[in-house]
């Protein structure tokens, strides 16, 4: 009850005060010099105010809602994610001399073989009227000694849940490279003793990168399946910065004919 009386007797101030400054605005030709003079110093002090509430209230509500799962899927999804770590702020949004098996997040890994580390992470908020991703993924890549870089993001149990050999997985990313390279994207499916692996190259040079992977053409024993996950494998990445946008995935069933 005593929010509430708050709260109306703040919207009544507040009409209060617009009222006082629509009279003084009517009236602002005809009022005496010293009563003029005093309200242009109130209204600039308030002005100031306004003006930083308007400017922070345009910045935010531009932005992509955090925790937001809104991007095109494709007719027929039955499962679509994308990563936390595109969706929500991390607790700790940077890493210096990156190591191996270093977790971003709850889902998504760092792995390396790197002797001395010059890589840095960083969570980044997204900006741009493009992006739908609330956030995004800085790597900078100094000098690299290893023979292998990668980002493995593991799938939530839905995902596999009633997975088929009819089904298509599919992988939509937004990447912006400092100079050219390649990735390649790899899924892995575990089931019972095995794992399925099914690996393609992601079309930077097109304007929607995205690939899909075909499980018809596997070996999947649906009764089995455990879990999934897809490794991002970044081939020459020394001095480089990667730039990872967002990362989307959805799963369909092959259309019928």
């Amino acid at each position: 009850m005593g929010q509430n009386n708050s709260g109306m007797l703040q919207r009544l101030y507040q009409k209060a005060v617009g009222r006082y400054w629509a009279r003084a605005a009517r009236s602002a030709s005809k009022t005496n010099l010293s009563t003029l003079r005093r309200q242009r110093t109130q209204a600039s002090k308030l002005r100031q105010h306004l003006d930083t509430v308007l400017s922070v209230a345009e910045n935010r509500l531009a932005l992509p809602l955090i925790g937001s799962s809104t991007f095109p899927k494709p007719h027929g999804t039955d499962w679509s994610w994308r990563p936390d770590l595109w969706r929500m702020p991390l607790a700790k949004i940077g890493i210096a001399s990156a190591q191996n098996k270093q977790k971003l997040g709850p889902e998504v890994t760092l792995f390396h073989d790197c002797h001395v580390s010059e890589l840095t992470l960083r969570q980044i908020r997204n900006t741009r009227e493009a992006d739908l991703a609330p956030f995004g993924l800085r790597m900078d890549v100094f000098r690299f000694d290893g023979s292998y870089l990668s980002l493995v993001i593991d799938f939530p149990f839905e995902a596999v849940d009633g997975l088929k050999r009819n089904h298509l997985i599919r992988l939509t990313t937004i990447v912006e490279l400092e100079k050219p390279l390649e990735i390649f994207a790899r899924l892995n499916i575990k089931h019972g003793p095995n794992t399925e692996q099914i690996v393609r190259e992601l079309p930077l040079n097109a304007e929607e990168i995205m690939v899909e992977f075909d499980l018809a053409y596997s070996k999947l024993n649906e009764k089995r399946v455990e879990k999934m996950w897809v490794d991002l494998i970044f081939e020459g990445p020394e001095l480089n910065q990667v730039i990872l946008r967002d990362v989307t995935l959805s799963r369909r069933p092959r259309a019928e004919f």
